[in-house]
């Protein structure tokens, strides 16, 4: 396979080195950042020698090339465009910095509430499971009876009782 040839196949299909915002790879694509998405031929870049996918995510153009491919092809491109190069997270700011206000609304919204998810569904899952504790023992005792449980922590040898009242 001729790196520099599809390395400038890609440079020529997505508009030139001008249309270029950000580049950089991961282990299996090639990442790209471009200006105007109409200047791109999606049908050309995926006839390229060695590309395996075209797609479109993230605001980013990624173009499939596969391990131990893709970086060779990557420095050509480089070369050839004289596009600086740019690490995964300079990609990904770039390509935020190119979506709508709406979409980078989402995606402040995203980041404030995905690292708290663990927190809310482990919330629920106790208060569902205090929830179901006033059932326990299926009696009909009234909501004021206390519920005496044995636990065996692990600094304890023996069971401990635990009382509480379901109120």
């Amino acid at each position: 396979m001729d790196y520099r040839k599809s390395a400038q196949e890609v440079l020529d299909n997505i508009g030139g080195a001008d249309n270029v915002i950000s580049a950089a790879h991961c282990a299996t694509r090639l990442r790209l950042v471009i200006a105007d998405n109409a200047k791109v031929d999606k049908e050309a870049l995926e006839n390229i020698d060695g590309a395996k996918g075209v797609f479109e995510a993230q605001g980013q153009l990624q173009i499939i090339f596969g391990t131990g491919t893709v970086n060779k092809v990557y420095d050509e491109f480089i070369a050839l465009g004289g596009i600086n190069a740019a690490s995964k997270a300079e990609v990904k700011e770039a390509a935020a910095q190119q979506q709508n206000i709406f979409m980078r609304a989402i995606k402040v919204f995203g980041d404030v509430f995905v690292p708290i998810i663990p927190a809310i569904v482990a919330s629920g899952l106790l208060l569902g499971i205090m929830s179901a504790s006033t059932l326990w023992p299926p009696t009909a005792l009234s909501r004021s009876t206390p519920i005496t449980l044995f636990i065996r922590l692990p600094i304890w040898s023996r069971e401990r009782p635990l009382a509480f009242c379901r109120s």
